[in-house]
């Protein structure tokens, strides 16, 4: 480079005694300066070529680390990339450009990196729970959808040291080169618990389905198994797959729920039905796949329409099914007659792709797609993952418990903690528990119930959100229609808000035959449909 920029000034000054040869010295000189013009020019262009070579250098160095395999000098490249990314001018950092680098990777603002635990540590014990994640380079999606996740595990299973693995080293690069953060691979963390002396170990991939990624999982794993006692595979969020698009089950369902239920309260809806009224449909966005599992994504839209969830559309970056192209997805809700669109990503992460393809400035992402249309009046989007709602994080406690089951290992757990089966007669406050994000105590009740005990005989009383959950059955949703005279009335309960305000909701006196312990509970809704909910009462306090 520097000899090109050589030859150049000297070319450059060849030419300039040679105009000053043939009488032209005014025009290569400055009257005012006596500075040669021609001096300037090649000033300016070696100024401007070692900011692309300094820029360049970096790029080199990011797309150096931009791969999938680690290696015995990543580290050191990492460490290189980041030192040499501080080293540029902000005018320098603009002209980072590569095959996969640019002035994203080290200069956008994702969050504080410091708030996150790589969970890379030592001293695991015997029983480890490890979670494996793609990952994501967002800080704080990383802290939410991820972090959330791991916390709800430790918290369930205090007898278990719970790890993390990622399985992108991309994004695992990229996120010790900006942060100096280093989270491990599967590799590295399956090598940590056998130096450990695991001798039980269970994995709890934070993976939408058995697609590409959970089966490389599952052939790494199997390259291990024989390094400790008992190894046990969780399901992921949405259980097993299923031969079509008919096929769903309990998870897809509580999955459903959850989300929807998370989208409607943060679009500020009373209700998803309070949503269509006002035009407004939900898009979810997944990732896709070209692997088998792909019929997952076409079940989610037979659950949601079992649901009764006209207005709730599913669709993938990839358009994989096709019926989840971007396109598709749009012509299907414009059809449908809706004016208003929500996007959110159906991810466990709101990463890359919820951040850019979906909301993102770029003319081919989501957002804009849906914009330049021209068919919606109204276009918003919703960035957050799956994993930060907590019935979410329940279905991943609740696959954990079975892994653990499955293992035969016998460790305690939170979630099944002991508490007195009979109570004293008297009154008390008691926690409601339950599967769905859009059946629970109202707010004003901070999740609790008032329980009364009489000869024995446990009811709860709980209030509810508002007035569209109208009758519940202590049994099963197909045992409901025939035994109407069990149904539970409601009564009306007024509820007093933190801001004062006050509101009639329904309320209900629910039967309880023991404390800690699940029990079905089935709920019909204005538009006549039961639903099947477990539900259990505990933490019972004497009322002041």
């Amino acid at each position: 480079m520097k000899q090109k920029q050589i030859v150049l000034l000297a070319a450059l000054m060849t030419a300039g005694l040679v105009f000053a040869g043939c009488g032209g010295s005014d025009a290569a000189t400055s009257a005012e300066t006596g500075t040669s013009a021609v001096e300037e020019l090649s000033s300016e262009e070696i100024s401007a070529e070692a900011d692309q070579a300094a820029a360049d250098e970096v790029a080199a160095l990011i797309d150096a680390i931009y791969v999938q395999e680690r290696t015995e000098q990543t580290d050191e490249q990492c460490a290189a990339a980041k030192e040499a990314w501080d080293a540029l001018t902000d005018a320098q950092k603009e002209l980072v450009e590569g095959e996969n680098a640019d002035p994203d990777y080290f200069g956008r603002d994702t969050g504080d990196a410091s708030l996150d635990d790589p969970r890379n540590a030592d001293d695991i014990g015997e029983n480890e729970i490890l979670v494996v994640s793609f990952g994501t380079s967002f800080n704080d999606s990383r802290v939410t959808d991820i972090k959330s996740v791991e916390d709800a595990l430790e918290e369930a299973y205090p007898d278990w040291s719970v790890r993390r693995a990622f399985t992108s080293q991309i994004i695992i690069n990229h996120i010790q080169a900006r942060d100096g953060e280093a989270i491990d691979n599967v590799e590295q963390t399956l090598e940590r618990a056998v130096a450990n002396g695991v001798k039980n170990l269970v994995v709890q991939p934070t993976h939408l389905m058995h697609g590409a990624e959970y089966d490389e999982l599952i052939d790494t794993l199997a390259e291990y198994e024989d390094q400790f006692e008992t190894v046990s595979v969780a399901e992921p969020l949405l259980g097993e797959v299923g031969d079509d698009a008919t096929v769903i089950n309990e998870d897809k369902e509580a999955v459903a729920v959850a989300v929807v239920a998370a989208a409607v309260e943060d679009a500020g809806y009373e209700s998803l039905d309070a949503m269509a009224e006002d035009g407004v449909a939900l898009v979810l966005m997944g990732h896709g796949t070209s692997h088998t599992a792909k019929v997952s994504y076409s079940q989610m839209a037979t659950q949601m329409s079992e649901l009764g969830y006209d207005n709730v559309f599913i669709g993938t970056v990839e358009g994989e099914p096709e019926e989840t192209a971007c396109e598709t997805v749009m012509e299907s809700v414009a059809e449908a007659g809706y004016t208003g669109v929500i996007l959110r990503p159906f991810m466990v992460v709101a990463g890359d792709h919820a951040n850019n393809d979906m909301a993102g400035e770029d003319a081919d992402s989501w957002l804009s797609i849906f914009a330049d249309s021209g068919l919606f009046e109204t276009i918003d989007t919703q960035i957050a993952g799956l994993g930060r709602i907590e019935a979410v994080q329940d279905i991943y406690v609740e696959h954990t418990a079975a892994a653990i089951e499955n293992a035969g290992v016998t460790v305690s757990s939170d979630a099944a903690g002991e508490s007195a089966s009979v109570l004293e007669d008297g009154v008390y406050t008691a926690e409601f528990n339950t599967d769905s994000s859009m059946f629970h105590v109202n707010e004003a009740c901070d999740g609790k119930g008032t329980l009364t005990v009489e000869n024995g005989e446990m009811t709860l009383h709980v209030s509810l959100v508002s007035k569209n959950i109208v009758n519940l059955y202590v049994g099963l949703a197909e045992d409901a229609e025939a035994n109407e005279a069990d149904w539970l009335q409601p009564t009306e309960d007024e509820v007093t808000y933190s801001d004062g305000t006050t509101e009639t909701v329904y309320g209900f006196d629910i039967p309880v035959s023991s404390l800690d312990e699940e029990f079905d509970l089935a709920l019909i809704g204005t538009k006549g449909v039961w639903y099947d909910h477990k539900v259990s009462v505990s933490d019972p306090e004497e009322a002041e």
